[in-house]
């Protein structure tokens, strides 16, 4: 991985500060917290500064793309020359995702976005989709404000001129959104009175905000974006073939193996296929799997006589939209991603109609809150009939391509509870099911030790909090708390031994102990929404506990 060297500069003076002598200090939340202090300022980007325009995921000299329509903004001049960086236009104004294919494009490059953001941390050198709302949750937490709502703003800005909320603002992500959080960072901008002057000003910043909302939730309505006739939604990159951020092949060259050697598990995903084909056989790989002569990494991807097919490419495509990338939840390494009507999207697809229906009503819309109102009620039906499994008491995935429901236990069954839309029984029948979940250190993401990052015995920090607010929402204060503690605890002891947050840590041993056999094995450092989530975890630990939470806590801070 290489990093930019301010950014690995600035983590390592960070590391050394926060660390000292970090083996030989117990775990201290307040050592936590000031790591996370400073960390803000660490990761926080913005397009005139030379350190967020690199791009450490691929090796090409930084570039700069700005919309095809919008006059170059007078302070960019400068940064151009500062930085050395090439400053080019899209070829077109884009109004949908996928309009522009980032294969045509001589070189990718950074997105242009008007206001600073922060990062993930590490590789993930520009601001994401779903990670933003962790990051905008704790910022709003830690009173910075102007920084939340300018990230928010800068989503806005996504959707009116590259189509959409993206996996993030890259050109290579021009084909594929991220899990749908933005009305919920919009709630979370405006439920806090120090993002606005006066409730004028909040008034005025969501009539321009929630027609771009209306615009982003199209995408998911859209014909790619349905899960069969569910009625349900699906993740679908509108892209094709292996994704621009590949480096080189070794990845799908492991998972061609990884096939091979469980057949069980190929559900198609290998085309028999020559290594070096002639004409006619790489016009039929077009199709059958993917344009050679379009992607060097396309025909790198070849191992013992194999290609993937063009299906995995599809579904590959599809987890980097989900962000669980990469799983074996959704088939082996996520190749049947596209197949499933998920029950985290469809969770959040509901919160989104629902909020689109308060901001409606709030701008005195009330036809089109009752429209909004319809699309909840009807995604929600469509929940309870082919999620919800009764059965077995949990809300699970269901595969559209055979007609039958997930037998994998997955953390997003507690999706609908942050959602509000779980019933009590549900609800209850769900937070029943923790101990399939609850390790030492927090919420796994299931039970299947795949080796790939998000399954056993993985955890992260979004999914904590998806939980943990769901439980405390139905009334599960002493659940909330007690996983709340497990995780924060975590951290704290991660911090203590090598001076830093990461990216995702094991549940089982409670710490930062992360080794990965399927798919990308890096643990990064930062890391955004760790920061943001366990700033929002200890707010929630610190507010006044229901009857019986202060011992949960405590015992669960013991081990």
């Amino acid at each position: 991985m290489i990093h930019p060297l301010r950014s690995t500069l600035a983590f390592m003076l960070l590391a050394a500060a926060c660390a000292g002598t970090a083996a030989t200090h117990a775990p201290d939340p307040a050592r936590t917290r000031a790591y996370i202090d400073h960390a803000w300022s660490t990761l926080t980007r913005a397009t005139d500064d030379c350190a967020s325009l690199v791009d450490p995921k691929l090796t090409t000299e930084p570039v700069l793309y700005l919309p095809a329509d919008v006059p170059m903004p007078t302070a960019l001049a400068a940064t151009q020359q500062r930085c050395k960086v090439d400053v080019r236009r899209l070829p077109q104004p884009v109004t949908a995702l996928g309009q522009v294919d980032a294969r045509t494009l001589p070189v990718q490059g950074l997105l242009y976005l008007p206001h600073p953001y922060v990062v993930p941390g590490g590789m993930f050198n520009e601001m994401y989709g779903w990670d933003s709302y962790f990051i905008v949750l704790g910022l709003v937490a830690d009173h910075r404000e102007d920084l939340a709502r300018g990230m928010v703003e800068n989503f806005l800005y996504e959707i009116d001129h590259y189509g959409g909320v993206l996996n993030a603002n890259r050109t290579y992500y021009l084909s594929r959104s991220q899990p749908p959080f933005l009305t919920a960072m919009m709630r979370a901008v405006l439920d806090d009175p120090a993002s606005f002057p006066d409730a004028g000003a909040a008034a005025a910043w969501l009539r321009k905000a929630y027609p771009l909302a209306v615009k982003d939730h199209a995408i998911w309505l859209s014909r790619p974006h349905r899960a069969g006739d569910t009625g349900l939604a699906r993740y679908m990159d509108l892209g094709a073939g292996p994704v621009l951020e590949h480096r080189n092949a070794d990845y799908l060259k492991g998972v061609i193996r990884y096939l091979l050697k469980h057949p069980a598990k190929n559900r198609g995903y290998l085309v028999k296929a020559s290594e070096h084909p002639d004409a006619a056989e790489a016009a039929r790989l077009k199709t059958t799997s993917c344009d050679l002569a379009a992607s060097p990494i396309c025909a790198a991807a070849w191992a013992d006589g194999y290609r993937l097919s063009a299906d995995y490419y599809a579904g590959d495509r599809a987890m980097r939209e989900s962000g669980f990338d990469t799983n074996f939840h959704f088939g082996p390494y996520g190749a049947a991603t596209h197949h499933y009507a998920a029950v985290g999207l469809n969770s959040l697809l509901y919160r989104y109609e629902r909020d689109l229906h308060d901001f409606a009503l709030q701008l005195g819309k009330p036809d089109e809150a009752a429209h909004w109102a319809k699309l909840a009620a009807a995604r929600k039906a469509a929940i309870n009939h082919y999620l919800w499994r009764a059965d077995r008491g949990l809300f699970m995935d269901y595969d559209t391509t055979t007609g039958q429901p997930s037998d994998d236990p997955y953390l997003t069954t507690f999706y609908p509870l942050w959602a509000g839309l779980a019933t009590p029984a549900q609800a209850k029948s769900v937070r029943d099911h923790l101990a399939l979940f609850e390790r030492k250190g927090g919420l796994m993401m299931s039970d299947d030790a795949s080796g790939a990052q998000w399954d056993e015995p993985f955890g992260w920090a979004p999914t904590h909090w998806l939980a943990v607010k769901g439980l405390d929402d139905y009334g599960f204060r002493a659940d909330a708390r007690r996983i709340a503690a497990k995780f924060t605890a975590t951290v704290d002891r991660s911090l203590a031994a090598d001076g830093t947050i990461r990216e995702k840590y094991n549940m089982v041993s409670g710490n930062a102990d992360v080794k990965i056999t399927a798919g990308y094995t890096d643990n990064v450092i930062g890391f955004g929404w760790t920061n943001g989530v366990y700033l929002k975890l200890r707010e929630l630990l610190a507010a006044p506990a229901a009857a019986g939470t202060k011992k949960d806590v405590a015992e669960a801070a013991a081990h």
